[in-house]
């Protein structure tokens, strides 16, 4: 039995200011329009957890965060990758605390990096993101969603698409 492939995001929140950092996605392989989403990626092989979600935020927007201060508070079960490759679990962590300017690392696969306020969340946006969001700035809920269960749901439907 293949094991269920592991995914990590990260909410970078500016409490003070009401924003979090968002990326600007613009690679057509997950999306035939450019949509927002939260910085985050994939884990490594034998990576844990904290450590995969630093390091993703690091690459993709140039914030460092340490990993013990990464506080999980979402997770999402996705029944089917954009990718194609099945289904995944993503971990949701959020900080407060970083160092380093927010930069665009990827411009190859981001139109941009940017701080966007807590109030009004760009749209379209990836549906994961989404959830993990909204509930994350609503308090924490449950903090389990799914993504693509619903059979009559198109799973790749952007939120405010």
């Amino acid at each position: 039995m293949q094991s269920l492939r592991q995914a990590v995001c990260v909410i970078v929140h500016d409490e003070k200011a009401g924003k979090v950092a968002c990326i600007h996605y613009a690679n057509d392989t997950w999306s035939t329009v450019p949509a927002w989403t939260i910085p985050g990626g994939k884990v490594e092989e034998g990576e844990r957890l904290d450590e995969a979600a630093a390091r993703e935020l690091h690459e993709e927007t140039g914030l460092v965060v340490a990993p013990e201060e990464l506080r999980l508070v979402h997770t999402v079960q996705v029944r089917a990758g954009w990718d194609g490759k099945g289904p995944f679990l993503l971990s949701v962590f959020a900080t407060t605390s970083w160092s380093g300017e927010l930069t665009n690392t990827e411009p190859d696969k981001h139109l941009a990096v940017l701080w966007m306020d807590t109030r009004t969340l760009p749209t379209p946006m990836f549906p994961t993101s989404h959830a993990a969001l909204t509930t994350y700035l609503a308090g924490g809920g449950r903090g389990f969603s799914t993504h693509g269960w619903d059979s009559a749901a198109d799973p790749r439907a952007l939120i405010g698409a």
